[in-house]
């Protein structure tokens, strides 16, 4: 098991600036391996994000509403989205009630994208937690938050 400490040659003064910094450092671990594997697929993390909450939706959706449900909170989700549009993996129109409004839809090829990807493609990062160690973490994240 990993050990921040040695993976970067430093101490601490006390446990919660380890552990703030080794949440820190594990974030950006998790979002390099999520980059290799999503690279697989032609799409970022983000972008998955993106397809994930329209299909979830299951109904066209306002681009401010996409970037309220996603996990981060990118500043640049509109070009994310246009590089979906791009791919011919989402749709854009205007809304029928106010043509300011852009909708939002996942197309027939972002659906098959998503089909395409391992429902299981994060397990890995997970591995060396059992459930109820998943559980606990996430509690104290939740309680950190």
């Amino acid at each position: 098991m990993g050990d921040i400490s040695k993976d970067i040659h430093s101490k601490f003064p006390n446990n919660r600036v380890k552990a703030l910094l080794n949440i820190i450092y594990t974030a950006n671990w998790i979002n390099s391996c999520q980059n290799e594997a999503f690279k697989t697929f032609g799409i970022s993390p983000q972008q998955y994000n993106i397809l994930r909450i329209l299909r979830g939706a299951g109904e066209p959706l306002k681009v401010q509403t996409i970037k309220d449900r996603m996990l981060e909170r990118a500043p640049n989700a509109t070009r994310l989205m246009d590089k979906l549009c791009a791919k011919n993996l989402i749709d854009r129109f205007p809304s029928e009630h106010d043509r300011r409004v852009v909708q939002i839809s996942i197309t027939e090829e972002g659906l098959q994208l998503l089909e395409s990807i391992p429902k299981d493609l994060n397990r890995e990062l997970l591995k060396n937690l059992t459930e109820s160690e998943a559980e606990e973490l996430s509690n104290l994240l939740d309680k950190m938050r």
